[in-house]
């Protein structure tokens, strides 16, 4: 569809009234999928069009018709656009009790595997992947894991291999290790500079970052564990359904699925194939 043909008039009254999404924001989302492949359709209505929203506002645009013709015209802004869709707060060792079950529960069955996959699905800039790694190291397992680290969105994955970490964010980081059960100090994991701080190459060493799209792409490995955790929250249930069947099949037998606080496979047609083993942190093994 060619620029001049979306409609200018925004969704914002019917978003406010709680109504379903009209066809001004399929058509927007399929001239975002068909400029940068990004499919947003299995995502929140009610979330893309608060975000959207915030973006024509801050922009100063009439609505998506403008919107979707400055995507088509401007690389850049689009980049611009797909960030903040797309954005997800992250934090190394976020919810920092959940590492430290990890560590207690799931750490000592990865020591009977040789060689120890796991999958972070929707990484984000790759803090929760760093905080795995970390861990893992400090458990002497980390020389013989292997760590995938997934998105959707490119430039988040460009962060994330980067290993840099923004300096106003170190001191909630050490905190949060701390309360996960680090051993050490967080500090001697990163080399701070004076506008950032870098990881430890030895840290990235083992994880691999790179596309993947939980609404489009297949399983692509079998894994002893899958993290997605505050991810599933901003999808609809169809997107959650195909993405819980993706994990079944992607995950070995007696594997562990972490996920969000706010999320859970309770009245999924997933929810027989595994065992829950801590509610308040939504941790769940898959059955034999």
């Amino acid at each position: 569809m060619m620029p001049e043909e979306y409609p200018t008039s925004t969704f914002a009254v019917a978003a406010d009234q709680g109504r379903g999404a009209g066809p001004e924001l399929h058509q927007f989302l399929d001239r975002l999928f068909d400029l940068s492949g990004v499919d947003l359709s299995g995502y929140g209505k009610r979330a893309l069009q608060r975000r959207l929203r915030s973006l024509i506002s801050g922009e100063g645009l009439s609505g998506l018709g403008e919107l979707g013709e400055r995507i088509g015209n401007d690389p850049r802004f689009l980049a611009h656009v797909l960030d903040r869709l797309m954005l997800r707060v992250t934090t190394m060792f976020r919810d920092p009790s959940f590492f430290r079950l990890f560590r207690d529960r799931v750490v000592p069955l990865l020591r009977t595997y040789p060689y120890p996959r796991l999958w972070v699905a929707g990484c984000s800039t790759g803090q929760e992947a760093y905080s795995l790694a970390i861990l893992l190291r400090e458990e002497g397992l980390y020389d013989r894991c292997r760590i995938y680290a997934t998105d959707l969105n490119e430039a988040v994955i460009e962060k994330a291999r980067s290993g840099v970490l923004p300096l106003d964010a170190l001191e909630e980081y050490e905190q949060n290790y701390r309360a996960a059960g680090g051993i050490r100090a967080l500090s001697d994991y990163y080399i701070r500079g004076k506008a950032s701080a870098v990881l430890d190459p030895a840290v990235l060493d083992r994880i691999a970052v790179f596309r993947h799209d939980l609404a489009r792409d297949a399983s692509f490995n079998e894994f002893h564990v899958i993290f997605c955790r505050n991810v599933l929250m901003y999808f609809d249930e169809p997107l959650r359904y195909r993405v819980h069947q993706l994990f079944s099949d992607s995950l070995v037998r007696l594997g562990f699925l972490g996920l969000g606080q706010s999320e859970s496979l309770h009245l999924s047609r997933h929810e027989s194939q595994y065992d829950l083993l801590s509610r308040r942190h939504r941790l769940y093994r898959k059955l034999g």
